[in-house]
């Protein structure tokens, strides 16, 4: 093909698929350093010449032999420009990875160039002997590689965008730039979702993408106990999730009803760390850091007997217990079994406790939740939740070759989201569509 598109720091492949979605061809060139990333990439684009190089190194020009470039996709690492960093040095080697796309539009000249990083890559400027940001030069280099790149005659235009309002079931939000030289002008797709809705879709929730054959295990009499930040997380997500809730997310054709929780970070009194999964869920990393947590839940009656929520309501008795109003509470399953109100901060927990039984009320009814499990969340619901297509292969390589899920997982939180990049393309390069 004489319209060559590249999709360099190709990773496990998010911005190649959005990129094919968008014109309905495959991508000419991948580059990537990580054997593992091209892989998965190779896998899933049969059809891409494959470069395992540093991206500074690889001599494009070889390659591309004079033909023209029409689009570059670039996503430079953005781990040493992210506030997900803290107070943690920044790696000099990592941040300077922008300069490789100068490097390649001066030497082979594409007529556009996509760009997706996080929004802290506005900020970039140089750093102390420590490796810590100096404050009072921040965004010095990127305004020295925005003014590098017009000076070779690209018109440039950039955005803060959200996935979930592109339809993706993530609210991951990143800075996207365009660089064209074509002069046929820099376009943004609208979105098409909301988080409230109204005249736009409402965000996709990510429980739509959950395996609910898979209810994870009883976090109660298990061998090794939970971790207390892990316990406290659970029994305030419950709180806040279910019980605070007047609207719980209740599993389809289960007897639950179910949150996420993250694992990572510290918990402080009363935080959940979590989200309802009628929700985009928040931004996926390179661990795997969400935990599904499930109570299953029975209608309240003074023997304990109950009936599935998706069943009409038992009869009503004269019994004065059946539908009576009982104020939630909690069980701690140690020595006296004492229990505590809601309306008081979480008592302490220790390696020992256990936060069970809890009555509450969903849609004017009460229920008992009877049990709470708890799992990780797979490889494959993380994938369909950053927008990869079903059919997307994560779990092996093209010979076959079994992937570790950490490896799974790193590609999924290293990638573009698919949905993001096909927006894009789709309003810049409509044109090179087959």
């Amino acid at each position: 093909m004489n319209d060559l598109i590249i999709d360099c720091f190709a990773g496990g492949g998010g911005a190649s698929t959005g990129i094919e979605l968008a014109l309905n061809r495959p991508i000419d060139i991948a580059i990537n350093h990580d054997p593992d990333a091209i892989l998965m990439h190779k896998t899933n684009h049969p059809h891409t010449l494959h470069l395992t190089e540093d991206i500074f190194e690889v001599d494009l020009q070889k390659h591309v032999r004079g033909r023209r470039v029409s689009l570059m996709w670039a996503s430079p690492d953005c781990t040493s420009h992210s506030k997900a960093k803290g107070g943690q040095p920044r790696k000099r080697g990592l941040r300077i990875l922008p300069w490789a796309v100068y490097k390649h539009a001066r030497e082979i000249r594409p007529e556009v160039i996509i760009m997706e990083n996080v929004e802290e890559i506005q900020q970039w400027g140089p750093l102390d002997d420590a490796g810590h940001p100096i404050a009072s030069r921040k965004g010095e280099d990127y305004k020295k590689f925005i003014f590098s790149m017009e000076a070779l005659g690209y018109e440039f235009d950039s955005r803060e965008l959200v996935a979930a309002d592109y339809g993706a079931p993530t609210t991951r939000k990143r800075w996207y730039a365009v660089f064209r030289r074509d002069r046929r002008g820099i376009v943004w797709p609208e979105p098409t979702h909301s988080k409230d809705g109204g005249i736009l879709q409402k965000w996709e929730p990510c429980g739509n993408y959950i395996d609910w054959t898979d209810m994870g295990s009883s976090i109660f009499g298990r061998k090794k106990p939970l971790a207390e930040a892990t316990q406290a997380r659970i029994a305030n997500g419950i709180r806040k999730y279910i019980i605070e809730n007047p609207h719980p997310y209740i599993v389809p054709n289960k007897y639950a009803t179910s949150f996420l929780i993250q694992y990572h970070g510290e918990t402080k009194p009363g935080d959940a760390r979590g989200q309802l999964l009628t929700e985009p869920i928040k931004t996926i990393d390179t661990s795997n850091r969400y935990g599904l947590v499930t109570a299953f839940i029975t209608k309240y009656y003074k023997t304990g007997i109950g009936q599935g929520c998706d069943s009409p309501l038992h009869t009503i008795t004269t019994s004065p217990g059946h539908f009576g109003l009982v104020s939630a509470f909690l069980i701690k399953y140690y020595g006296t079994g004492c229990g505590q109100g809601l309306d008081i901060p979480l008592g302490t927990i220790t390696t020992k406790d256990r936060f069970g039984l809890v009555n509450v009320m969903i849609e004017g009814e009460q229920y008992a939740i009877s049990d709470i499990l708890l799992r990780m969340l797979k490889p494959e619901e993380l994938k369909r939740m950053q927008g990869f297509p079903k059919g997307y292969i994560i779990d092996r390589d093209y010979n076959g070759n079994r992937y570790p899920v950490g490896k799974q997982v790193a590609r999924i939180g290293n990638s573009v989201v698919p949905i993001m990049a096909r927006k894009i393309v789709e309003a810049n390069c409509g044109y090179l569509k087959h």
